[in-house]
């Protein structure tokens, strides 16, 4: 008698009931095994899908980051409008202050433009921006030559 697949004849029937029902269950459980795989694979092209749609966002992110740095360099209000319009930098003071410090494809010509400007917003930023570097315990002539290195290295 072969005990993995044994003759029907060869049970009994309560057996061959047994046997039914463990039939049953095996078919069940590879349907479950079945549609598992297919919500795994649903899940992954799901992933697929978000990597996708992020990279594309990054992608966008990077070239409105480029147009908002060519626009700066050539017109330094109009870049700024630019950065903020399109959610690259807040309007706030400080934000600008820092983006413009880090000084990331900028001109440093436009920058000493922008904060330059006599307008109120301008003054807050420029007060903002000397802000952003470490002038304690040095005199001028120090605090002078840390801004120089700064810029010399932008």
């Amino acid at each position: 008698m072969d005990l993995c697949h044994p003759e029907p004849a060869e049970l009994s029937s309560g057996e061959t009931e047994e046997l039914q029902r463990i039939k049953w269950h095996r078919k069940q459980l590879l349907e479950d095994i079945q549609k598992l795989k297919d919500e795994i694979a649903d899940v992954f092209a799901q992933i697929d899908c978000f990597e996708s749609a992020e990279e594309s966002r990054m992608a966008q992110k990077e070239k409105e980051l480029c147009i908002g740095r060519k626009k700066f360099n050539m017109d330094p209000a109009k870049g700024i409008q630019y950065f903020i319009e399109h959610k690259l930098l807040t309007p706030d003071v400080q934000d600008i202050a820092r983006f413009l410090y880090k000084g990331e494809g900028l001109n440093k010509t436009a920058i000493g433009t922008y904060l330059g400007e006599r307008d109120p917003i301008n003054l807050q930023v420029l007060q903002a921006f000397v802000d952003c570097h470490e002038f304690a315990n040095l005199n001028l002539v120090q605090a002078l030559r840390v801004v120089k290195t700064k810029w010399e290295s932008v």
